[in-house]
């Protein structure tokens, strides 16, 4: 219960009558005090301050930019930015600082905005810097950008509602008649009283086919046509389709967003050139510093900021020895060079907040832009109606013009004209003014007839408008020409790209793994043992299946990485770490149930390396030879398998990897050798070449084996060995066979 009471020991005095409540405390609720005070102030922020609308503003971006529509600066010269702020103050009595602020934002010198609403010259500071600070209004320059012409698209038509400003000296639009769903092309990000907004751009083009997609069939699968966020910083989307559909359906999630950088050798230092949209360029600074000050980064040298006209830029130098890949990994994970972008979907729809996923949202525009579409059809033909009534008026003068100009100087007084017309010919007080209102010269049968023949035209036009507002299919075909018109002029290439589930490893701290030498043998039907040299010395036979036989028989380290490929095209990456120490009389481990091959797939083959240096050498059936890069197969994460491997053109005879040249035998069917050096052949950077043609065929004929050459394995080798490729080789004699192929 409220009550009051006056203050004791104030004085009162002739002033203090005139000023209600002066000396009195009142004692309230705070209940009375929230509902009174603090309700009014909430319900304004949500409403008029914070969350955007269904055509994607707020009230402070859409006064200034219809400002600027209404000062000329959509077809104009630029003009000074504290020109346009003075003006805004008109509907925005805000501040000229929050106005300016606003105007920065939506600047594409700022580089906040997927497609930016204002065009400008000068410095507006940029989004991805803390402290690159703006210039002052006056001395920066703006117009309205190309885009705004489908923001205001027929305004004036009665698209829209108008209201009067705060002191009701002017009209202001209650939303812009977007003909694009401008709410998900461009970031907007609010905080109100008890509630936020942030929603995350998309690339137009994708919104748009979105949209029509959803005129067409309001039950279509948005996934494959809408996939995913479009930064204006680009950067790399670690996709995860279930997360996205949740944000798709309900309009809340998270979307995680890694930074683009390149490695440049020659100075031994990590370039990063796009970071996350919720991050700064200082903040990732300051988070690196703190980590080499406390020792938990070891690897950098020197850190700097070279950020100049062509873009962002971060430079980390690093020592002697580092692994940039690793380093980065663990950057990803402790610094925001890797940040979640939430979503929350929050926006105004009749004046009340809605929290609404992606499908619901272009169902809104879409009946949003119905209804302007609607509104302007029935305001033109509205126009039409009015024209044809007055012509028809004066298509009926056209049977008496004489008597037309008889009445208008016969009558004696001018308020008499009007009505004397209406009487002669039987037409309304509308009709009349506009007859009396001709000029004498146009009192012609020619000008009469020119004006009446646009009648029919007319009548055509108003038919087809009554068409239009009766049938709902005319006019979504309506607003997806429209769409279709947009995405055409203004559409842009992806800024950012994706990283897909099944390519993104785990980013946990990698264990060492123990480095020591081992001997590893791989059989025909791809059983794998990895022994060590103790238990080698210690052991007998090698065990192994009746109707199998050791294929690859080698010396190598525990740390060495093994590349399998099978009669599929495909090839399985593995560590040789991840296989466990065996004995020579144990089987081994079957390779392809360790790395999960499809099921009938079989090994044919396998490379060892350690550092990606040196080629493969691929020899098919139809006597082809491809040389491809070890470091085609080398990848940025633990990916397990990749496809294509190599060429399927023709089926696999043997693999053979080297960092050198080296001279193999090819045996076909025929019974022909053919002796080629690899340095004949040149390398190709795609996987899956089809090599060049060494051995000839004769038809039905295919390469049968492929063996490295020895000098014990030929008596006569020149005879086999070809200086052009292709050859057919020659057919082994008792005198050429060296003591391997003897036995």
């Amino acid at each position: 219960m409220a009550r009051k009471k006056e203050e004791t020991g104030v004085k009162r005095t002739h002033t203090d009558a005139y000023i209600e409540g002066a000396g009195i405390v009142v004692d309230q609720r705070i209940t009375e005090t929230l509902e009174k005070n603090y309700m009014p102030y909430a319900m304004s922020v949500i409403v008029s301050r914070a969350l955007p609308e269904i055509d994607g503003f707020k009230p402070s971006h859409r006064k200034l930019l219809y400002t600027m529509y209404k000062m000329g600066l959509l077809t104009g010269a630029r003009t000074k930015s504290a020109n346009v702020v003075g003006q805004t103050m008109r509907l925005n009595p805000h501040g000229d600082g929050a106005i300016y602020e606003t105007m920065v934002r939506m600047a594409r010198g700022n580089q906040a905005l997927l497609h930016p609403y204002i065009d400008s010259k000068g410095n507006f500071g940029k989004a991805y810097s803390r402290d690159m600070a703006y210039a002052a209004s006056r001395y920066t320059e703006v117009k309205l950008d190309p885009l705004c012409n489908e923001l205001f698209r027929d305004i004036d038509r009665d698209t829209v509602d108008f209201v009067p400003n705060y002191d009701n000296t002017m009209q202001e639009p209650t939303l812009l008649p977007a003909t694009f769903p401008s709410i998900l092309v461009n970031s907007n990000v609010g905080i109100a009283v008890s509630m936020a907004s942030s929603i995350c751009p998309f690339n137009l083009k994708e919104v748009c086919d979105a949209a029509i997609a959803l005129i067409r069939d309001p039950e279509t699968d948005l996934s494959e046509i809408l996939k995913g966020p479009d930064f204006p910083g680009g950067g790399y989307i670690l996709m995860d389709p279930a997360e996205l559909e949740k944000i798709y359906r309900t309009g809340r999630g998270s979307i995680r967003v890694r930074s683009r950088y390149q490695y440049d050798k020659s100075n031994n230092c990590i370039e990063v050139t796009e970071i996350p949209p919720s991050t700064t360029v200082e903040a990732i600074m300051d988070k690196i510093v703190e980590l080499v000050k406390q020792n938990k980064v070891r690897e950098i040298a020197d850190m700097r900021d070279e950020t100049d006209l062509n873009g962002l830029k971060l430079t980390i130098d690093l020592k002697r020895g580092t692994d940039p890949e690793k380093l980065m990994r663990r950057l990803f994970r402790i610094t925001p060079l890797e940040d979640s972008f939430s979503c929350n979907f929050n926006i105004l729809i009749a004046g009340n907040p809605k929290v609404m996923g992606v499908y619901e949202i272009l169902q809104e525009w879409i009946a949003f832009r119905t209804e302007c579409v609607q509104r302007r059809t029935y305001y033109e033909m509205a126009k039409k109606r009015d024209k044809l009534h007055l012509l028809r008026g004066l298509q009926k003068i056209l049977l008496d013009i004489d008597k037309a100009v008889r009445i208008v100087r016969e009558t004696e007084e001018e308020s008499e004209v009007v009505g004397n017309l209406m009487i002669g010919f039987g037409i309304d007080e509308i009709q009349a003014e506009y007859v009396a209102e001709i000029k004498l010269r146009h009192l012609n049968r020619e000008y009469i007839l020119k004006r009446t023949e646009e009648i029919e035209a007319l009548e055509a036009e108003i038919a087809e408008m009554e068409d239009i507002l009766g049938d709902k299919k005319k006019i979504r075909a309506i607003i997806v020409s429209e769409l279709k018109e947009v995405e055409k002029k203004y559409a842009q290439p992806r800024r950012s790209l994706f990283i897909y589930e099944d390519i993104v490893s785990e980013e946990n701290e990698e264990e060492e793994i123990p480095d020591y030498p081992v001997h590893l043998f791989l059989t025909e039907q791809g059983y794998l043992k990895k022994i060590t040299p103790q238990s080698l010395r210690m052991s007998g036979e090698q065990k192994i299946k009746e109707d199998d036989r050791i294929q690859i028989q080698t010396e190598t380290t525990n740390n060495t990485e093994l590349l399998f490929f099978t009669d599929r095209a495909q090839v399985y990456k593995s560590n040789l770490c991840e296989f466990d120490d065996a004995k020579a009389s144990m089987l081994g481990e079957y390779v392809p149930a360790k790395l999960g091959f499809e099921e009938g797939e079989k090994l044919s083959g396998m490379v060892m390396t350690k550092d990606y240096l040196g080629h493969i050498l691929f020899f098919f059936e139809n006597g082809k030879v491809a040389k491809v890069p070890l470091e085609a197969y080398q990848t940025k994460t633990k990916r397990r398998k990749l496809a294509p491997a190599y060429s399927n053109k023709s089926p696999l005879v043997a693999v053979f990897s080297g960092t050198g040249e080296q001279e193999f035998i090819l045996t076909s069917t025929s019974q022909r050798k053919l002796l080629f050096d690899s340095a004949m052949i040149s390398l190709k950077t795609t996987r899956d070449t089809q090599g060049v043609a060494v051995m000839s065929q004769n038809k039905g004929c295919v390469v049968q084996s492929v063996q490295l050459y020895t000098p014990e394995a030929l008596a006569n080798p020149h005879r086999f060995r070809t200086k052009t490729l292709p050859a057919k080789g020659a057919f082994l004699r008792e005198e050429d066979m060296g003591e391997q192929l003897k036995l």
